[in-house]
């Protein structure tokens, strides 16, 4: 099981990771791109979002996103919020420490490589 504690200690391994986290939520970046934040779940349209603590949204490629949630939908899934966005749903208290530290590391890497956009000029 993991818990926010050990989401910690995966992250602060990861080179040039920032952790932003608040006492409600987790959020972490690089680079100014976020990689993992807590899940701000809606129970009914149309309801205010809540930090939802036992899931983490951690950025990956849409067709890897969708190999996870088939391969293990007790651990990925998805809503109608981030259908369509390269980040999938995890729920913390049933997924390995090895395995959501891979994730972790592929979501960094992949947030690290993408190119800086250019800044535009003050005017």
């Amino acid at each position: 099981m993991v818990d926010s504690a050990l989401v910690h200690e995966l992250v602060a391994v990861l080179p040039g990771a920032i952790n932003d986290s608040t006492p409600e939520r987790l959020i972490f970046s690089v680079r100014g791109r976020g990689f993992a934040w807590t899940f701000m779940q809606r129970d009914t349209p149309k309801q205010k979002r809540w930090p939802n603590r036992d899931v983490l949204a951690v950025s990956c490629p849409l067709d890897h996103k969708e190999l996870l949630i088939e391969a293990a939908p007790d651990i990925f899934f998805d809503d109608a919020h981030y259908r369509g966005y390269p980040a999938v749903l995890v729920r913390l208290p049933a997924i390995s420490a090895d395995e959501l530290a891979n994730l972790l590391a592929r979501a960094h890497a992949m947030q690290l490589n993408k190119p800086l956009k250019p800044k535009r000029p003050r005017q």
